[in-house]
């Protein structure tokens, strides 16, 4: 007995060790609807990083990047794009828009940036151009009860994906097994197309030489994935995840039906990248110092007309458009409930405020501190019924009056401007690591 003991508390320590020696593994999520300012927080930390990894979503987004080449806007390749020493790593979670990937590589290129280092999943499924016909077509349909959609065929990607219909990578390298697969979907689609939205059916011989040719293109950075990075975790690897869109934007936890078809959740990372979930340290949920998101559904602390256009002329580097669309930003007030419940989801050990100086025109800035339901006030986020109702109990701080662009300590900060970022903390009851000063690089504050 006394030997077995020994024997059990020597491989724990073993474990215990083996535990510590794992390498960072960082996932940087949204905290709200999308549209935080995740590119830049990506771009930064992708510096240290070895691999940098899309694990969710498609081209139906995407994350600005400025750096020494210019400015840029990434839907489907990972952040870490612009560095020459990352691994970008595309895994079986995405909607593979294999079109828009060849082209997005061709801008960065075209304007002098080296080609990325790039693999792609042999098991990620790809978007084809039928889903963005149909994804079209069913807005269409909706007329004023759309969802607000992109119109780049997530929704109907991940609709196929799910009834098995969807094609993945690997298939597409074998033309007999493409034509298949797409022989099997056409049956369902001519029939929607033929009844529902009265469109011309699809030429599965036409598709079917269009995929495989473009498979054939990328075929060359196609790879396994999972067993990759498998390898990387115990070759201790420096691994960055990047999730898109935010947590209010996701299909179980967000204001459904407003949300997007797959999880932007840290915890789905590990499924849509194929990591050890035991492996992840850290959960970076950014989140903005106001309020923004594109597209429909319930946006409780929402400003209108002079005061929302002047705070959407003033967002960011380039004012708050849509990095995708080009579509207007709705923006409002920062909304702790939200931002808790996002942090909170996401399983955040720390956070990023983006867009911080953005706020420095300002006499005073409100916080949404609680949400007035039915006559009640609640601090908790609800579910989209409730939600709709709810109406913005706030909290008026004094604005700092001040440029703080190019500062880069915490202590050189107005001190009004302090106190709005120690009270924000507090309420959304996660610390905020970093501060956001400007579009570049290097404009970020540590705390």
């Amino acid at each position: 007995m006394m030997g077995s003991s020994a024997e059990e508390k020597n491989a724990n320590n073993r474990n215990c060790t083996q535990r510590k020696v794992l390498p960072m593994i960082r996932a940087i999520v949204g905290a709200n609807w999308g549209d935080e300012g995740k590119g830049k927080i990506t771009d930064m930390l992708a510096e240290n990083s070895d691999i940098v990894i899309r694990f969710q979503g498609g081209a139906n987004a995407g994350h600005t990047i400025i750096n020494n080449y210019g400015k840029f806007a990434l839907h489907l390749l990972p952040s870490g794009a612009c560095h020459q020493h990352v691994l970008n790593v595309i895994g079986p979670g995405v909607a593979l828009d294999i079109e828009a990937l060849l082209a997005e590589i061709k801008t960065l290129t075209d304007r002098g940036v080296p080609a990325p280092h790039l693999l792609i999943s042999d098991r990620v499924q790809v978007l084809m151009e039928y889903h963005v016909a149909f994804d079209c077509y069913e807005e269409e349909r909706l007329g004023k009860a759309s969802f607000g959609s992109t119109k780049s065929g997530i929704a109907p990607f991940y609709g196929d994906k799910y009834m098995k219909i969807g094609v993945q990578l690997c298939q597409m390298l074998d033309k007999d097994i493409l034509r298949q697969r797409l022989t099997n979907a056409a049956k369902l689609k001519n029939a929607m197309l033929d009844n529902l939205y009265h469109k011309p059916e699809l030429d599965v011989d036409a598709l079917t030489e269009k995929y495989y040719a473009l498979a054939k293109q990328i075929e060359p950075m196609v790879g396994d994935v999972a067993q990759y990075l498998h390898k990387a975790v115990k070759e201790g690897k420096r691994i960055l995840l990047e999730g898109q869109l935010g947590t209010l934007r996701d299909p179980d936890h967000g204001i459904f039906p407003f949300t997007t078809s797959s999880s932007p959740l840290a915890g789905f990372g590990a499924v849509g990248a194929g990591l050890p979930l035991t492996a992840f340290e850290e959960v970076i949920a950014v989140t903005k110092a106001y309020s923004s998101c594109v597209g429909a559904g319930p946006f409780t602390t929402e400003l209108f007309g002079d005061e929302a256009e002047e705070l959407r002329k003033r967002g960011g580097d380039a004012g708050e458009y849509g990095a995708k669309t080009g579509r207007p930003r709705r923006v409002g007030w920062f909304d702790a409930v939200a931002t808790r419940y996002g942090c909170m989801v996401q399983g955040a050990t720390d956070c990023v405020m983006t867009n911080l100086d953005v706020l420095g025109y300002l006499d005073e800035i409100k916080v949404c501190v609680a949400y007035e339901i039915d006559g009640k006030q609640v601090r908790d986020f609800p579910v989209t019924p409730l939600l709709d109702k709810a109406k913005p109990v706030y909290v008026t701080l004094p604005g700092w009056k001040q440029d703080i662009r190019g500062l880069t300590k915490y202590e050189e900060l107005p001190e009004k401007c302090r106190q709005y970022v120690e009270f924000i903390e507090k309420e959304i009851e996660c610390p905020l690591t970093m501060l956001s000063n400007g579009p570049k690089r290097d404009e970020i504050i540590y705390r």
